[in-house]
């Protein structure tokens, strides 16, 4: 089974690697992009049987800072 968990810092937290993208990419002529936000994508493959709950633990836990970054759990 796998797991896929979406990172992304939260709103009103400043993304200065987001923001270097905005900027290159105004610079390699792509205009109309006004933000950026990075994130990142963690891959698990899990043991049968593992639970979203034990997925969303993992998250709480160490692969998101819950204090800067949200997160959204894909099961399945």
């Amino acid at each position: 089974m796998k797991a896929r968990v979406h990172v992304m810092l939260k709103d009103g937290v400043l993304d200065p690697q987001g923001e270097a993208i905005r900027h290159a990419l105004g610079a390699l002529g792509f205009d109309g992009v006004d933000g950026v936000r990075q994130g990142k994508v963690i891959e698990l493959d899990l043991a049968d049987g593992t639970s979203r709950e034990t997925v969303e633990q993992m998250c709480e836990k160490l692969l998101a800072n819950t204090v800067i970054e949200s997160y959204a759990v894909e099961v399945g």
